[in-house]
């Protein structure tokens, strides 16, 4: 066994995957897995800058972080980071903080790389075994990007479009700087239409139709399967490998629409820090259904955290 530890830091939340992995048949066994919201990519959008404190609120995570990885005693730590950092001008910032706390240097990815990542994580249970029909499309809604891959064993075709939930959600939905709660009709035609022109782009270079199964991954779509299954608390086994028909997607995403701040916090499975923006992830999660025509989406826990930790593995070999 070689033990790893893979951080994701996103736009909204930070996460840390600990695991063993058996190098012979490729199986990550998790030690410890976790997830801070940070909301690292607050303003960037709009600033084109990482706001101090949204800094600090990610470098917290990161000590806390130190301290689960010296416990478990991992033989490498690889940290990767993606949309909001790779967006700011004082990114540099981020970089000196990070390997101050950590001792590595984040590295701040392409969006393919991202794809790659994401898929190689989503899908290593998948592949070689019955299962749902191949080709995968696998799509990583995260807060300021969605990934888009498709792929049968390996990667086909990838690409990364600035679509998210955090983004959208404060393109579109915020005035005054506070949530429209909820939004009107016309800033969700906005988003809706923002979200589509993206599809666009990515239908450029994936060809997004192709694909027999839909793999769905990151915090919208994992909180959208919670409310289809109307889970007392958030349940990560219950939610692994779950369908949700979009005709479900549909119903989840027109409530969250409609639905007032309260109402949405009262969810028992959902997260505070995504009460706000799951309204958007919901509807780019929902717009990919139609364009596709994907009748429901496979949801998988696993994603671009556990890519990076079967990359960390293998670099350790």
């Amino acid at each position: 066994m070689t033990r790893v530890a893979a951080i994701d830091c996103g736009t909204n939340s930070i996460r840390l995957l600990v695991a063993d992995v058996d190098p012979a048949t490729g199986t990550l066994t998790d030690l410890d897995r976790r997830m801070t919201i940070v909301r690292l990519g607050q303003g960037v959008d709009r600033t084109g800058r990482l706001a101090p404190e949204a800094l600090e609120r990610t470098f917290a995570a990161c000590r806390e972080y130190a301290g689960v990885i010296k416990a478990h005693g991992a033989e490498r730590l690889r940290f990767v980071a993606t949309s909001a950092s790779r967006d700011a001008e004082n990114r540099d910032d981020f970089v000196r903080g990070v390997l101050d706390i950590l001792g590595v240097e984040p590295e701040v990815i392409s969006g393919d790389q991202e794809a790659e990542f994401s898929f190689t994580g989503a899908t290593k249970e998948l592949t070689g075994r019955a299962g749902p029909d191949r080709p995968y499309l696998v799509v990583d809604i995260g807060g300021g990007s969605t990934e888009f891959v498709v792929g049968d064993d390996h990667v086909r075709a990838a690409r990364s479009v600035d679509v998210g939930c955090v983004r959208m959600t404060e393109r579109h939905l915020v005035r005054d700087g506070a949530v429209t709660d909820p939004p009107t009709e016309a800033q969700v035609a906005a988003m809706r239409a923002d979200i589509e022109a993206a599809l666009d782009l990515a239908e450029r270079t994936v060809p997004l139709r192709e694909a027999r199964t839909l793999v769905g991954l990151a915090g919208s779509v994992t909180t959208v399967s919670a409310i289809a299954q109307e889970l007392p608390e958030y349940d990560s086994a219950a939610i692994h490998h779950s369908r949700v028909s979009r005709e479900r997607v549909r119903e989840i995403t027109d409530w969250l629409l409609r639905s007032t701040h309260a109402e949405r916090a009262a969810v028992p499975s959902m997260h505070p820090g995504r009460v706000d923006v799951i309204g958007a992830g919901a509807l780019v999660l929902l717009s990919i259904m139609e364009r596709t025509g994907a009748q429901e989406v496979v949801v998988s826990e696993h994603d671009i955290l556990d890519g990076i930790a079967h990359s960390c593995a293998a670099e350790v070999r």
